[in-house]
């Protein structure tokens, strides 16, 4: 599993997306997520802004990031 550091103390799923390399723009999230193609913590996620805090993982097309955080 890889990791995904953010400086935050959330970031937004449609974020996450994009910043994984799972999406090339933003505007792809909405298709993937509709589709049911999207699993947060293991259950199906259809919302781009469910907010994501660290120790959440994600799941796309058979790749699962863990989300860490960079703040001190």
């Amino acid at each position: 599993m890889r990791e995904i550091e953010i400086r935050d103390a959330s970031i937004r799923l449609g974020q996450l997306l994009k910043l994984a390399d799972f999406i090339d723009n933003g505007s792809d999230a909405k298709d993937v997520l509709m589709r049911g193609g999207v699993e947060v913590n293991g259950e199906v996620e259809t919302r781009r802004g469910r907010q994501l805090v660290p120790g959440d993982h994600v799941t796309f097309a058979g790749e699962t990031v863990g989300i860490t955080s960079s703040a001190v």
